[in-house]
């Protein structure tokens, strides 16, 4: 039978002979541009971001190729349609919408037999993503409504770094929900059951992991959207192709935008004086890979650490604060405080001051028109990271950072924010989204054949990024490169975790050690899935089958008929079937 995809209307009359689907699609020949052209503007004919999400998801599973064609042309536009904010609400609504079956779905019932359940999906894995649906964007536990998260995902590992959407898996596991809402919801479609315990999820993983492996012994496996994504990491990346885009992602895109802005801030490292509100575990993952960079810069551990000032909802964390520390956050907890204690961020950045301002505190304009008007006061060129989603919950806006700073800051954010007329001059707001590195990370850790994912490897993921920028887009002070050079961008962050997975040892794609990085990048280039050329697959099959019908000596010489259909004195013009 043919696939969806070779129902394509741009495929040629010999193709669509060849994959017997003639007649089965309007007659007319289809340009790209003339498809990208109706399909925009069916696209723009929905009113709503979820009316725009069901359509592209429709489209992604009735026409493959000209969903990513479409995507790649259109990446910034569409991206926030196919995943952040739009699937925010596509997986709220995940039950009551659901049309078609997307992805894997492993039940806590089917504990002891998950190797029996995956060996039902019919595809070779090359990379996954999984989420027990605990922890979905900030909108708490959906359970098996969050499949719209490794859905999203895959669709961006596949359009920015070419991993081909049928060698990727969606995987959600249905561990039961602690929202009553959905269990007393008769559409909800998953286990009407509350969460599992710790030790049961612990004892579920285990054995998903080494069934997903057993399948597919060089699958890469990322974590995302667990309540507590800390255990899984611990336990896992060093046994497991593995990482987690939650804690590594998101500290590798704010690493490689904050070494662009130390460069461009003018102060040496060991000056800067970083001050953090928010000290839950994105917060203080983010500080420990910002850490990781003061210490590849000459610093001691201890001294790197002492560049760091977290606030959280009692003020400046401190070892001798009323209450026991959370124990995540005792690693930056201050002891030269002498005693008093700053419950105010606007007193810690008078007590501080700070050279970066961070926000990962989900708390909408925390970062006042005064706390940045005093960031101008103290720096030349303070460095504002309000990197909170959705853009509601950001700590400023980049209008504000631009107004209250007098267009000092070197500015990126967590949402998205529109360019701005300052004085004449488009400024461009940068902003950390993880698509700069995760593609990069999934591909290098695939193309390497890495046994692990390092922590060295994500670094370099960081440390590629910051040097993926054009010579014009340094000039204007960007922070992270124009999105719509994501797949270069992938690239260069692809061969920087390869080289990594080398340096390291825990890559089993020998051959590349010995190639220069120029060879290196063609390579990458090769493996990745185009969408503009798929069909020049099914083109050079048709060639080969004419050649070989149309040879005088050949075992099928003139003309041939197969149950399938025939092809006439070796013209390609000809074919009307093929076995599949």
């Amino acid at each position: 039978m043919p696939s969806p995809s070779d129902f394509d209307t741009a495929n040629s009359i010999e193709a669509r002979k060849y994959t017997r689907t003639y007649g089965l699609t309007p007659p007319g020949v289809d340009t790209f541009a003339k498809q990208e052209q109706r399909c925009l503007a069916l696209l723009n004919a929905r009113k709503t971001p979820i009316e725009k999400y069901q359509y592209l998801s429709v489209l992604r599973n009735t026409n493959v190729h000209l969903f990513y064609r479409l995507l790649a042309n259109n990446v910034k536009e569409l991206t926030p349609l196919i995943y952040t904010p739009t699937v925010g609400e596509a997986c709220q609504r995940w039950s009551e919408l659901f049309t078609h079956a997307e992805g894997l779905y492993l039940s806590y019932e089917d504990r002891g037999h998950l190797h029996t359940v995956i060996q039902n999906w019919p595809h070779d894995v090359e990379m996954t993503v999984v989420t027990d649906g605990s922890r979905i964007l900030g909108l708490g536990d959906l359970g098996i409504n969050g499949m719209g998260i490794p859905v999203g995902k895959l669709s961006l590992y596949t359009a920015c770094a070419g991993i081909h959407p049928m060698r990727t898996l969606p995987l959600c596991l249905d561990l039961g929900t602690s929202n009553k809402a959905f269990r007393d919801d008769p559409l909800y479609l998953g286990s009407r059951r509350d969460k599992v315990t710790t030790e049961e999820e612990k004892a579920f993983l285990d054995e998903m992991m080494a069934a997903l492996t057993e399948r597919w012994p060089g699958i890469v496996i990322q974590y995302e959207d667990f309540k507590n994504p800390f255990p899984s990491l611990e336990r896992y990346q060093n046994t497991y192709t593995m990482f987690n885009d939650d804690i590594q992602g998101t500290g590798a895109v704010i690493l490689g935008g904050f070494i662009n802005a130390v460069k461009q801030s003018g102060v040496a490292p060991k000056d800067q004086r970083a001050v953090f509100l928010g000290a839950g575990s994105a917060g203080v993952g983010v500080a420990k890979q910002l850490t990781e960079f003061f210490m590849q810069e000459g610093l001691s551990e201890d001294e790197a650490k002492k560049r760091f000032w977290l606030v959280d909802s009692q003020g400046l964390v401190t070892s001798d604060r009323q209450g026991k520390l959370a124990d995540h956050k005792v690693y930056f907890a201050r002891e030269d405080n002498d005693g008093k204690q700053y419950k105010s961020l606007e007193e810690v950045v008078e007590y501080v001051k700070p050279t970066i301002l961070m926000g990962l505190s989900t708390i909408g304009g925390a970062f006042t028109p005064k706390i940045l008007t005093r960031m101008a006061e103290m720096n030349d060129r303070p460095v504002i990271f309000p990197l909170s989603n959705p853009s509601s919950k950001s700590e400023c806006t980049f209008e504000d950072a631009v107004k209250y700073t007098n267009a000092k800051c070197l500015f990126a954010s967590g949402s998205p924010f529109p360019t701005l007329q300052w004085q004449g001059k488009d400024l461009s707001p940068g902003q950390g989204n993880n698509v700069y590195v995760f593609p990069g990370i999934g591909l290098g850790a695939i193309l390497s054949g890495a046994v692990s994912v390092t922590q060295n490897m994500i670094y370099a993921s960081a440390e590629a990024l910051s040097t993926s920028l054009l010579p014009e887009e340094t000039a204007q002070n960007w922070l992270y490169p124009d999105i719509a050079r994501i797949r270069d961008v992938s690239v260069v962050v692809a061969r920087g975790v390869i080289r990594a997975a080398q340096k390291d040892r825990v890559d089993r794609e020998l051959a590349l050690r010995n190639i220069s990085d120029e060879e290196i990048d063609e390579y990458i280039r090769h493996r990745m899935y185009d969408p503009y050329t798929e069909h020049e697959k099914v083109d050079e099959q048709i060639r080969e089958l004419a050649q070989l019908v149309g040879s005088p000596t050949g075992p099928h010489a003139g003309s041939v008929t197969t149950s399938h259909g025939a092809v006439k004195n070796g013209n390609p013009s000809d074919v009307v079937g093929k076995e599949r």
